[in-house]
């Protein structure tokens, strides 16, 4: 049968549109078949990464869907079909259409489409997870009464690894985050400022701890990343700080290759490989869960930005899965002490270009890889 050349197209056009349609919808209530019928509650918007990234994504969906689940409140997430802010904005605007009261967007990439999207949906109530909204140019930063940003003191987790991994008796480091986003510029000058103390405290020479430091621009797992995480392992590497989502994949990859370790980011990542020694966490599925709670309460932070460090509990170490050899339960609860009251200050006012130059450096020695 021949189809003329003008209903060939309009075919393609509708699978087109199908298909486009169907990708801003990649995701679904887990316990339901989701349909466009179907309404929503909560809505979790991805960033780069999937809700199974085994980092900020799934944390923040793990979060949502701990509340979802005791209160049988209807939820999805949605992946958008590309990164811009026209296609975040579809996809928040797809998620407002389907129904949803509270829309979670983990990932600062979201500050320009929540800065726009707060005052296009006034009555939905944004979570904006490591950011704060802003115009595209940071010319205007505004949170308004239904948005909460949400913030961590990554400095503080970086921090608490870069210390127990020195304590603990490794002396050649790795750094490798994803791109150079202000959360992991924070992680790794933090872990530079950690394993500066713990060299210290341990009475090493200058130069005793070298780190090789370099980031991916990505946070996607790639046979790049592998092979360069391999090439510093077979170089003597003994552990590396894996900050970057997906990196982490190929760099656990590379460290059972070799017989080496990892340190994960963000969520406890001790399941996802025998190499993984500790975790930097944030605590997402808590601050989201939290934020959920406050809003069903009637208590919503709206205008607010909210930061969440070792003196709330907000970061820290899974000390319950660590694989240390040495570092113990005691030392991690004094060092962390120290970090909640303040002895040791958070490292901010950070440059903008990624560099840990700018971190006083007497005993590690830094080389970064470009």
């Amino acid at each position: 049968m021949k189809i003329s050349k003008k209903i060939g197209i309009i075919f393609l056009a509708a699978a087109m549109l199908f298909l486009g349609t169907y990708s801003a919808f990649a995701g679904g209530n887990r316990n339901s078949t989701a349909t466009t019928q179907q309404t929503f509650e909560l809505a979790l918007i991805t960033d780069l990464g999937t809700i199974d990234d085994k980092s900020f994504n799934q944390g923040s969906w793990e979060g949502l869907v701990r509340y979802a689940n005791e209160k049988n409140i209807t939820h999805r997430y949605y992946q958008p079909a590309e990164q811009s802010n026209d296609a975040y904005l579809s996809t928040i605007d797809l998620a407002v259409r389907g129904g949803a009261k509270v829309i979670v967007t983990p990932g600062f990439l979201f500050e320009t489409p929540i800065y726009i999207a707060q005052d296009r949906y006034p009555n939905v109530q944004f979570i904006l997870i490591d950011g704060t909204p802003h115009s595209e140019d940071y010319s205007t930063f505004k949170t308004s009464n239904n948005t909460v940003g949400v913030l961590y003191a990554e400095d503080q987790a970086g921090f608490l690894a870069g210390y127990a991994a020195v304590k603990d008796g490794n002396r050649r480091l790795g750094f490798m985050g994803g791109m150079a986003v202000p959360a992991v510029v924070r992680f790794g000058y933090g872990f530079v400022q950690g394993a500066e103390l713990a060299a210290q405290e341990l009475g090493l020479a200058a130069g005793d701890i070298t780190i090789n430091y370099h980031y991916t621009g990505h946070f996607s797992a790639t046979p790049e990343v592998q092979t360069m995480a391999a090439s510093w392992y077979n170089a003597g590497v003994d552990v590396i700080f894996a900050c970057g989502g997906a990196v982490g994949n190929s760099v656990m990859a590379a460290a059972e290759q070799t017989g080496k370790k990892v340190i994960g980011v963000d969520v406890d990542q001790s399941g996802e490989s025998r190499t993984v020694i500790t975790s930097a966490m944030k605590g997402l599925q808590a601050s989201v869960y939290d934020c959920i709670t406050a809003f069903y309460a009637g208590r919503f932070p709206g205008g607010q930005t909210l930061t969440f460090t070792a003196s709330n509990n907000g970061v820290g170490l899974p000390m319950a899965t660590s694989r240390f050899q040495s570092f113990s339960r005691a030392d991690y609860d004094a060092i962390f002490r120290r970090l909640a009251n303040g002895t040791i200050p958070r490292m901010e006012n950070l440059a903008d270009d990624g560099s840990p130059r700018v971190v006083p450096v007497t005993i590690t020695r830094i080389t970064e890889i470009r």
